[in-house]
């Protein structure tokens, strides 16, 4: 048997590592083992909070001081926007301040909370409680959207598209899962465990952390963009709707005469 090509450890114990891991504690050693947590989710946790922090510093400390004539971090964060809201304009022509807000916000989510994996925190999207969440919140924003702009009919219309949340939550499961277990496995062969995994993983890392931002704000802006659209009614629909008027407007001049 090839030395190289033997395992540092069992295969099925590496998967099960990454699929199954121990859960830790959420606030470290203070409290013990009080409150136990997937290990995702406490990076989600902290990162949350880390994002929020740096939020309000930079919209209180930071924005204020922002130049007409725009220096090099700040080209970079408007350059960011722009493509934001590029995205969202292209997609959708209602709620793009809030989508475009919302868009901005999953990047930022998305991207450091896969990012992080550089640092060996463990990333938030290995784990599908995580990937649901986000698909939830995107299908509960087309639906909100269809049912704002369309009423039964826009609802109706993200309805029938229930598969897309299962669609959007094995996808980002699916890829960011991929990833983790290639990088992992790679590491634990012997032959390639000195400096392959690195870049191995630093590859996959940067590739998911952007693919998956794009393509979890695209979708979401998609369908939002087609639940919230005006609807042009044409044949029958059509005169069914002149006839309901026609009703309403004789209904009407029956209550005035009375």
């Amino acid at each position: 048997m090839n030395l190289s090509l033997l395992l540092a450890g069992s295969v099925s114990d590496v998967m099960r590592e990454e699929f199954l891991p121990e859960p830790v504690p959420l606030f470290g050693s203070l409290f013990g083992n009080v409150l136990m947590v997937n290990p995702s989710f406490k990076t989600a946790f902290y990162l949350t909070l880390l994002v929020l922090v740096f939020a309000l510093a930079f919209r209180f400390l930071i924005f204020p001081r922002f130049k007409k004539v725009p220096g090099g971090f700040q080209a970079v964060l408007e350059k960011a926007c722009e493509m934001v809201e590029g995205l969202v304009k292209d997609n959708s022509s209602k709620s793009q301040l809030f989508l475009g807000a919302f868009s901005f916000a999953s990047w930022v989510y998305i991207g450091l909370g896969t990012l992080c994996e550089i640092l060996g925190i463990r990333a938030i999207l290995v784990d599908l409680n995580a990937c649901i969440a986000l698909a939830v919140t995107a299908y509960g924003i087309m639906l909100f959207g269809g049912i704002r702009f369309n009423k039964l009919r826009g609802a109706g219309s993200v309805l029938k598209d229930f598969s897309l949340l299962l669609s959007i939550s094995f996808r980002l499961f699916g890829s960011m899962i991929g990833g983790l277990l290639m990088t992992a496995l790679v590491y634990h062969y012997i032959a390639l465990s000195i400096g392959i995994p690195v870049i191995v993983g630093v590859i996959f890392t940067l590739f998911h952390a952007v693919i998956q931002s794009y393509v979890y704000t695209l979708l979401t802006a998609i369908f939002y963009g087609e639940a919230s659209e005006d609807r042009v009614l044409t044949g029958a629909d059509l005169e069914k709707k002149n006839k309901r008027r026609g009703k309403r407007g004789t209904l009407n001049a029956e209550i005035k005469r009375v």
